[in-house]
């Protein structure tokens, strides 16, 4: 059925090496987005008749509900496997017990030893090697079009754009005059991709007659930089059963997620008489445990349990340009449990620019979350200049959405929950968006306390957001869960 599983193009390649000759088989299929569990597989036969099973692997999603896959091999002569040579094959879908296939209408298709890169027959142009993920220091993007001999194309072009479409560019396609394939003509550039984060783009193919464009199922190719993930994390202050374990846990996430930034609370290193013990901080143990440690940025405001130093910490895989530390609270005793410092740091991420990122952990509404709130506010418009708009309040406020604490940030209209931004978008415009005098009674059966704010005229925008460290996510590893969220440029 080709409306649920289609081939695109097949490219059957012979290319000789010092010690030998290659053979690549590449094969692209289109596929509908029937669910998230499924299988996608080309089943092949070489020149030795024998039937085998190739698994294609999610490249990215069109614009109109499909999918574009590749299963790849190559077989060198030198391992002693036979090359395929020529090859017959079919495509297979299988998904919730039931199984599709693009057979070429029950005679499977085929591919001849050498013949390069071939459309389907119902293709008229096609994008090749689409990767939605730039790498940190590429500066040029290559674009490779198919384009059906039959349609005699007299010009390919990119139109692209890297500050979503306020300024259009186009690039000419020349054809790969070396290319003698009957499949398909092959026609290539490359855009100067530069500093951008983010580069969109769409082919037009124009003969004498028409145009065609390929604009991925109307949404445009992109490809864009790393993301930036930001985690937030209330430690619980050394009270963990197993709590070395639960270290190396927490770790172990910061690593798999690729996470940046990490916002911690309940930081806590041995009192120590009150000179504190670095090697037991531990934001620091799980630092040293990342394959790769962060910078840290940790201090402290108070005695936690009567026997740790208990504060706040900020790690971060890019550079900490400025850092500073500071009580929001009236009481600056350590030995009051309602003394609150917060830490800040200006990052340098790349492609993104500079953001400032505050570590908070406040009191409860009742010991004094209003005025702590406010001076962190004031605090974090003091260090907003002109070249830098992005500020990230992240950490443990301890207040849930609707209460008095989670009014006063909605009301002063400057600061948004990203959580909500990211999962609940007509929550989210019923509470930051939309003047609603009931908004507070929706969000009713949401007792988060852990939140990152963003200030409203940020120049990011959040793309996802998750909870960690849930029994279902990394296991529990404190009496909160974490948050996972990332963000790119609008």
């Amino acid at each position: 059925m080709t409306e649920i599983i289609q081939l695109l193009t097949v490219e059957n390649t012979l290319s000789r090496k010092t010690n030998g000759t290659q053979q690549l088989l590449v094969f692209l299929i289109r596929v509908a987005n029937v669910g998230y569990d499924k299988q996608v597989e080309v089943i092949w036969s070489g020149e030795d008749g024998v039937w085998q099973t190739l698994p294609a692997s999610y490249l990215y999603s069109r614009g109109d509900g499909q999918e574009c896959w590749r299963a790849r091999m190559t077989v060198h002569s030198q391992t002693g496997r036979p090359q395929p040579k020529a090859i017959r094959f079919a495509l297979r879908l299988r998904y919730a017990g039931s199984e599709y296939w693009d057979n070429n209408d029950s005679n499977n298709y085929t591919s001849l030893a050498g013949s390069g890169i071939e459309l389907a027959k119902a293709i008229t142009l096609q994008n090749l090697g689409f990767t939605t993920q730039m790498d940190e220091s590429q500066q040029w993007l290559n674009i490779k079009v198919a384009v059906n001999p039959q349609f005699s194309a007299d010009s390919v072009e990119v139109h692209w754009t890297t500050d979503n479409w306020l300024h259009c560019r186009q690039a000419s396609c020349r054809q790969n005059s070396q290319s003698r394939r009957e499949g398909a003509q092959i026609w290539t550039t490359r855009l100067k991709v530069g500093d951008a984060f983010r580069l969109q783009y769409a082919i037009v193919c124009q003969n004498r007659h028409q145009q065609i464009w390929d604009n991925n199922g109307g949404c445009n190719y992109v490809a864009s930089r790393k993301p930036l993930k930001v985690m937030i994390l209330n430690l619980h202050c050394y009270q963990e059963d197993h709590q070395d374990r639960k270290f190396s846990q927490i770790a172990k996430a910061i690593d798999e997620l690729a996470v940046d930034i990490v916002c911690f609370q309940e930081v806590a290193e041995h009192w120590n008489h009150g000179n504190g013990d670095w090697d037991s901080n531990s934001a620091n143990i799980i630092n040293l445990r990342l394959k790769q440690p962060f910078q840290l940025y940790s201090d402290w405001s108070h005695i936690g349990f009567d026997k740790y130093r208990e504060g706040v910490a900020l790690l971060s895989r890019y550079p900490m340009i400025h850092r500073q530390s500071r009580y929001v609270s009236d009481s600056h005793d350590v030995h009051s449990i309602h003394s609150r410092k917060v830490v800040m740091a200006q990052i340098d991420v790349p492609y993104i620019g500079i953001i400032n990122v505050f570590s908070a952990h406040l009191s409860w509404w009742e010991d004094g979350f209003q005025l702590q709130f406010q001076r962190l506010s004031e605090w974090a418009d003091n260090q907003s200049g002109k070249a830098m708009t992005n500020t990230l309040l992240c950490g443990d406020f301890n207040i849930t959405a609707g209460t008095a604490g989670y009014r006063q940030v909605v009301e002063a209209n400057q600061y948004e929950d990203q959580y909500l931004a990211a999962n609940a978008q007509g929550l989210f415009e019923k509470i930051f968006r939309v003047d609603d005098p009931h908004w507070q009674h929706y969000p009713s059966d949401d007792y988060r306390i852990d939140y990152i704010f963003m200030n409203k005229d940020s120049q990011l925008r959040v793309t996802s957001a998750r909870a960690l460290f849930t029994d279902q996510d990394y296991g529990r590893v404190s009496d909160h869960c974490g948050y996972l969220m990332t963000f790119e440029p609008k």
